[in-house]
């Protein structure tokens, strides 16, 4: 099948972890092989045909920030942009785009095609061979025989196809996506090898012929008038632009989903798999919010050159015969026609709590996980999973300490953390509400924040890293001159601010303080204060530093949480720690500690349930067992830290 049979690095799983994976590995300089199932399935949008949303569109902006690729990728071949939570504050304010799914998929297989250090291979990994503790290699299965592959770091990137089993009302075949069949072999092998696995649910709505939509019955929603790109690099926004529509099931939809749950796989038991509670099916929400008469559907275009519909809001798994009956219920759908039924998809993962925060398994050095095998769902997740791991799994390879990202720095980290931490109850999904310290962990600061991990591991140029220098160095320039230059109020001066809506001035004020000033932009200041010529800045800059000084007070004291976080990551809790003697905690806390193991102070700060007393306990054991502990001392409180 292939002459080489000895790689750097081993990807399995082609999807938006594994492209970002491989195209990390690759491009720091490593041979890499990408074993896939299907070749012509590469970045393959599954779901629904979108980057970005609340909270991955952050996701998003550091993948690019990092020198991943989706960024980019959206840019390129996207066909609606729109910024979402416009009228909420900065830090839930997150961008979307509608993409083209064929373009997308076909311009990242362009990308890890014609990348050096990329092999690309259709066949199946279903054993993984160790030496010791540490991979040694892996046994690629195709229809004319196997090899082993021998590498020194592997990827998992799998997605839903590991024990993949698909749910369409009384059908059920094995696949990890639509007319796609299942890996069988490798949950068995991680099992041997010691990994926990976890059985987990996701769907897809079906698709729906746009010829055959009424949407003169629906309400137009179209992209924003300037569409803003995700990539701060050299991308364009090349593709024309168009919108997508918004309807709402009624109670006679309702009615045909709850006459027939008893043909429900859901409901029936046939699905054991955990499903996102935050992204449920329509008959989920049909049974679980019976108050409610109607349920939110945007119709979304999956390609410019297809003639299929997205139906965002009715994922489902009854049988195809209810979906088209139920379906034909919705406003502008009385004729339409059903390209592909709905269906569910049950599959296997790892507890990724097995995991270092570098996505390396504890107990088998070597291997890294990443994306769904990880327990979480969505395309941006996975892309920056996958583009960690990628990036470590070279680093291994190469013997350098790995990029370990922290929750104070990137939502990327806040989902490491939080997996490899909390582990999964359920998928996974980013929420901007996850993020402490959102207010630092913006959209618009997101290369500020990583470039310079992105350069110092190969991805990013020195011409890129030094835009990122000097966009930093202008607004620092230009932040110094606002607060270093008083405006002395005159009659011009106050009509402008009249006319601005903003109250007059009653003596010299900075002009950063008046940018304090909720009315006022940066445009509004150079009005005012005409801003020297090298002090003149691009929009993205102006509003990183119009951001800085509007939430500088709250900006500060997220500042000083996150060096108190700091310092407790500093504090490291010993391996053998026995929390069923530590006086203070609960039974449930010392189960939970126990099985977590966390390794510092912080660690067990994230987890549910650790009371600020039950820290302090903590605290007290640790310092007592370090012998800092003194006879008669008081337990040490973690706000004294």
């Amino acid at each position: 099948m292939f002459h080489v049979k000895q790689f750097d690095v081993v990807v399995v799983g082609a999807g938006h972890a594994g492209c970002e994976a491989a195209l990390a590995a690759s491009r720091m300089g490593l041979s890499t092989l990408l074993v896939t199932l299907d070749s012509k399935k590469i970045a393959e949008m599954s779901c629904n045909p979108s980057i970005g949303g609340v909270g991955k569109g952050q996701l998003v902006k550091e993948i690019d920030a990092l020198g991943g690729e989706m960024g980019k990728n959206a840019d390129f071949t996207g066909i609606q942009f729109k910024r979402l939570n416009t009228r909420k504050g900065s830090a839930v304010q997150s961008s979307r785009c509608q993409s083209d799914k064929h373009k997308y998929a076909k311009r990242m297989a362009g990308l890890i095609l014609d990348q050096p250090n990329v092999s690309v291979v259709e066949g199946e990994v279903k054993n993984i061979s160790v030496d010791g503790a540490r991979v040694r290699g892996v046994e690629v299965f195709w229809e004319a025989g196997s090899a082993e592959v021998l590498c020194k770091s592997l990827v998992l990137t799998t997605g839903t196809f590991m024990q993949g089993l698909m749910h369409c009302g009384e059908i059920k075949s094995a696949g990890g996506r639509f007319g796609e069949k299942a890996s069988l072999g490798l949950s068995d092998c991680l099992r041997k090898q010691g990994f926990s696995l976890l059985r987990l649910k996701t769907g897809t709505p079906p698709r729906l012929i746009r010829s055959s939509i009424d949407f003169a019955q629906m309400e137009e929603q179209t992209g924003d008038r300037n569409p803003r790109k995700f990539s701060v690099w050299n991308t364009r926004i090349v593709l024309p632009q168009v919108s997508c529509f918004l309807t709402h099931t009624n109670q006679q939809t309702h009615k045909i989903i709850r006459d027939n749950l008893h043909r429900s796989p859901l409901f029936g038991g046939e699905i054991k798999g955990i499903g996102p509670r935050y992204c449920p099916s329509i008959e989920d929400k049909v049974v679980k919010f019976p108050q409610k008469d109607r349920h939110q559907i945007f119709f979304e275009p999956e390609s410019l050159d297809s003639d299929w519909v997205y139906p965002n809001g009715i994922s489902t798994s009854l049988p195809s015969d209810v979906q088209e009956a139920f379906v034909k219920t919705i406003p502008g759908c009385q004729n339409v026609v059903l390209a592909r039924p709905g269906y569910a998809v049950e599959y296997d993962c790892i507890d990724p709590r097995q995991l270092e925060r570098n996505f390396e398994a504890k107990n088998l050095s070597g291997v890294f996980f990443a994306g769904q095998i990880n327990g979480t769902s969505g395309y941006e997740e996975a892309a920056a999973q996958g583009l960690v791991a990628g990036i470590n799994a070279a680093l291994s390879v190469r013997c350098m300490p790995p990029l370990i990202l922290s929750r104070t720095e990137s939502y990327i980290g806040v989902m490491i953390d939080d997996l490899v931490t909390l582990g999964v109850s359920e998928p996974y999904r980013m929420f901007t509400s996850r993020a402490e310290f959102r207010l630092s962990l913006r959209e618009d600061n997101a290369d500020i924040r990583l470039s310079e991990h992105g350069y110092r591991v190969g991805l990013l140029k020195r011409e890129d890293f030094a835009q990122v220098k000097q966009r930093k160095y202008k607004i620092e320039c230009l932040g110094r001159y606002l607060r270093e230059t008083q405006l002395i109020p005159n009659e011009g001066i106050q009509k402008q601010l009249d006319r601005l809506g903003s109250p007059q001035l009653s003596g010299p004020q900075s002009l950063n303080q008046l940018l304090k000033r909720p009315e006022l932009g940066l445009n509004n200041i150079s009005q005012l204060a005409a801003l020297p010529g090298e002090l003149q800045v691009d929009e993205m800059c102006a509003e990183t530093l119009e951001l800085e000084v509007k939430y500088e007070g709250y900006i500060e004291i997220q500042k000083q949480e996150i060096i108190r976080l700091q310092k407790m990551q500093q504090l490291s809790i010993p391996n053998g720690v026995e929390y069923s003697k530590i006086a203070g905690l609960s039974t449930e806390l010392r189960e939970k500690l126990s099985t977590a193991r966390p390794k510092t102070l912080a660690d067990a700060a994230n987890i549910s349930g650790v009371t600020p007393s039950a820290l302090s306990a903590l605290l007290y054991h640790v310092k007592k067992k370090k012998g800092q502990g003194k006879k008669g001392s008081r337990p040490v409180t973690p706000s004294a830290i």
